[in-house]
C-alpha cells in the first residue's frame, strides 16, 4: 500500500508530548541502570500538564450543490436560480495548547481554516466559544482566544533548540476518539523538510504513537515546557507507524509575540535572495566535507543579503552558530531570530568560512500597488492588477524577486475570466510593448487594436497567447 502523509485532525483530538532535556542538563543524561529505575513513571508530568491540552472543535457551513450545472454562469444566465444549493455543517475536531494563562490556545491552522464557529473543550469538561486572532497557512499555525474571563492551566514555552535525536517523548491525547491515552517514544530525527505540502520545513520526527485526531497537540519536555506543536503523521493506512512531525516550539513562540501585538498576518525576514540545497556534487565541487546549507543561487541588489556581502556561490551553513541542513532550516532559523533584529551568518566561499551579518526587516513594498480593476472591451476586462513588490509578493506568496504588474483577482464571468487569466499572473508585455505598471496596462489596453498578443509568467513559465 502506498504511503502517504496526513494531518491529524480527522475529528479526533491528541496531543503530543516530549521529553528533552531541559537547560543545563545535557550532561546528565542516562539510560536506566536498575530495575527501581525501570519503575520510574512519567504520571506525575501527566497530571500537572494535562489540563493545559484542550479540544478545539471547529464549524464550518458549507454549501452542497444539488445539480452538476449550479453555480455556472452559462446555465444561470438561461435557466435562472431553478436548482437551488443545500447548506450543510461540516464539523472537526483537532486539539490546542493553552500558553497564556489569559486564554491564548496554539493549535494548527489546519484545525479550524474557514470555520464559522471554534469552540475549546477543557479537560474538565467547561466548552468556551473563540476567536482567531492570527492565522497562517504556511506555518500551519493558528492564535485562539478563549471568550471567557479566568485563568487558565498553561503550558510555558521551552527550547526546541535543546531537545536531541534519542530524547525520550510522551504522547497524551485522545486517539480515534477512544480516550486521552499516553504512549512514549523518542525524537527521531530533527529539521524534517518536505513534510507537508506548505512552505514550512522544519519539523521534530518522533516515533511516538500519534494517530488522526492529534493536529494541534503539545509536544512537551520533562520540565513540562512546550517544544513543539503536533502537526501530520507518515502513514499507510491512517495510523500511526511510528513517524509522526511536529513544529517547534522556538517557532510557535515568535508566532505568539505576533498574535499578542495584534498583527493582521504573521511575517518572515526578507532576504532578497534564493537558495538551492547542497548536493553531493555541489560539496565536493565547493570543498565542504558533506552536503548541508544553503546554497546562494541569486541576491537582489539593494536587497538585504547583498547588503550583508552575500554573494551567489556562497553556501550559509549557520544562523547565530546554529546548524542550517537546507535552504528551509535557513528560514526557520531566520524567521526564529525575530523581525527587527539582526543574525550573524556563516557561509563559506571556495572552501573557507567566513561570518556576516544581516539585517531581518519585512518585505519592503518598493513600488506603490497601484491596484486597478480594468474595464472596457479588452480580454482584461474584469480583472484587478496592482504593480509587484517584494511585500506583495509575499503576500501572494510568489516568489520575491518577481517583477512587474500581476494580476490579483478575475470576476467570475468576466471576459479575463473566460479568457483563462489567474490571480499571480504577471503581464510580460502587450502587442510587443513591455509592461512595468499598471498604469501601462491601462494605456495600452485604452488604444483598443482589437487584436492582443499577450506574454504573460504563470508559475515561472512565460505563456504567449493571441487574443480577438
Amino acid at each position: 500500500m502506498r504511503s502517504v502523509l496526513k494531518y491529524l485532525s480527522t475529528g479526533f483530538l491528541a496531543a503530543l508530548v516530549l521529553l528533552p532535556v531541559g537547560a543545563g542538563a545535557q550532561d546528565n543524561k542516562t539510560v536506566p541502570a536498575s530495575h527501581t529505575e525501570m519503575q520510574l513513571s512519567f504520571a506525575p508530568l501527566v497530571k500537572r500538564t494535562a489540563g493545559a491540552v484542550v479540544n478545539v472543535y471547529a464549524e464550518r457551513v458549507v454549501q452542497r450543490r444539488l445539480s452538476p450545472f449550479a453555480g455556472d454562469p452559462f446555465f444561470e444566465q438561461f435557466f435562472g436560480q431553478q436548482m437551488p444549493n443545500r447548506t450543510e455543517k461540516q464539523s472537526s475536531l483537532g486539539s490546542g495548547v493553552i500558553v497564556t494563562a489569559g486564554g491564548l490556545v496554539v493549535t494548527n491552522n489546519h484545525v479550524i481554516d474557514g470555520a464559522d464557529d471554534i469552540k475549546v473543550a477543557l479537560a474538565d469538561g467547561r466548552e468556551f466559544s473563540s476567536k482567531v486572532l492570527l492565522k497562517d497557512d504556511r506555518v500551519d499555525l493558528a492564535i485562539l482566544q478563549i471568550d471567557a474571563k479566568e485563568q487558565f492551566p498553561v503550558l510555558s514555552l521551552g527550547d526546541s533548540d535543546k531537545i536531541e535525536v534519542g530524547d525520550l517523548v510522551l504522547a497524551i491525547g485522545n486517539p480515534f476518539g477512544v480516550g486521552q491515552t499516553v504512549t512514549s517514544g523518542i525524537v527521531s530525527g530533527l529539521a524534517r523538510n518536505q513534510v507537508t505540502q506548505g512552505d514550512f520545513g522544519f519539523f521534530i520526527q518522533t516515533d511516538a504513537s500519534i494517530n488522526p485526531g492529534n493536529s494541534g497537540g503539545a509536544l512537551m519536555n520533562m520540565a513540562g515546557e512546550l517544544i513543539g506543536i503536533n502537526t501530520a503523521i507518515f502513514s499507510k493506512g491512517g495510523g500511526s507507524n511510528g513517524i509522526g512531525f511536529a513544529i517547534p516550539a522556538n517557532l510557535v513562540r515568535v508566532f505568539v509575540a505576533a498574535a499578542e501585538r495584534g498583527d493582521a498576518n504573521f511575517q518572515r525576514p526578507y532576504i532578497g535572495a534564493t537558495f538551492d540545497p547542497v548536493t553531493s556534487d555541489v560539496a565536493e565541487a565547493l570543498g565542504l566535507h558533506r552536503a548541508r546549507g544553503a546554497l546562494v543561487v541569486s541576491v537582489t541588489k539593494g536587497g538585504p543579503a547583498e547588503k550583508a556581502g552575500i554573494e551567489p556561490g556562497q553556501v550559509v551553513i549557520a544562523v547565530n552558530g546554529l546548524e542550517v541542513e537546507h535552504p528551509d532550516a535557513l528560514g526557520y532559523r531566520l524567521t526564529t531570530a525575530g523581525i527587527g533584529k539582526s543574525a550573524e551568518l556563516t557561509v563559506v566561499e571556495k572552501g573557507k568560512e567566513k561570518k556576516v551579518t544581516i539585517a531581518l526587516n519585512t518585505a519592503p513594498e518598493t513600488a506603490p500597488r497601484d491596484e486597478r480593476l480594468l474595464e472596457g472591451r479588452n480580454p482584461f476586462a474584469g480583472a484587478t492588477v496592482a504593480n509587484l513588490s517584494p511585500k506583495l509578493a509575499d503576500e501572494l506568496r510568489m516568489p520575491s524577486q518577481v517583477t512587474g504588474v500581476v494580476i490579483t483577482d478575475v470576476k467570475r464571468g468576466s471576459p479575463a475570466y473566460r479568457v483563462g487569466f489567474q490571480p499571480k499572473d504577471v503581464i510580460l508585455s502587450l502587442n510587443g510593448a513591455d509592461i512595468g505598471s499598471t498604469a501601462a496596462v491601462e494605456k495600452a489596453l485604452d488604444d483598443n487594436p482589437g487584436f492582443w498578443r499577450v506574454e504573460i509568467l504563470r508559475d515561472g513559465q512565460r505563456i504567449r497567447q493571441f487574443l480577438r
